[in-house]
């Protein structure tokens, strides 16, 4: 079902290989680890994914049928459209030990997303000296 990277989970434990070594094995391709990252932002319809990370449509339906293989993803359906989501929360946990383990080898990378930054409030008000009050626009 994958092109390029191998078969999925399901397809691997069917050839006997054993299940952890398949469930490493579907994320061991890039794009699928790129599609795990957006998602655990929040669902996605294969159009955003499309657009946010600049591939091809029939990419990413391959990548997301192997990850659903996997059970790691699924979807619901509202109308026409279908959106995507992580379905099970203890992958984070696993990409976050594999941060840990790359940055102690060596190979610091990001496989969790990051939040995303603030957004600037108002001017903090309380250390202005007494009579002294900053423009606000």
């Amino acid at each position: 079902m994958d092109s390029g990277g191998g078969p999925c989970v399901s397809a691997d434990v069917a050839a006997g290989v054993p299940p952890a070594a398949a469930l490493f094995h579907s994320l061991a391709d890039e794009t699928r680890l790129r599609i795990v990252q957006r998602l655990a932002r929040g669902e996605a319809r294969v159009v955003d994914l499309t657009t946010e990370l600049g591939l091809a449509q029939s990419t990413v339906s391959k990548h997301l049928a192997c990850l659903r293989d996997c059970g790691l993803v699924d979807y619901r359906a509202e109308g026409r459209q279908s959106f995507y989501s992580l379905t099970r929360p203890e992958l984070m946990d696993l990409l976050t030990s594999a941060e840990h383990l790359l940055a102690a080898t060596g190979h610091a990378v990001a496989l969790r997303p990051r939040p995303a930054p603030a957004p600037p409030g108002p001017p903090d008000l309380s250390q202005a000296a007494p009579g002294e009050v900053e423009a606000v626009s």
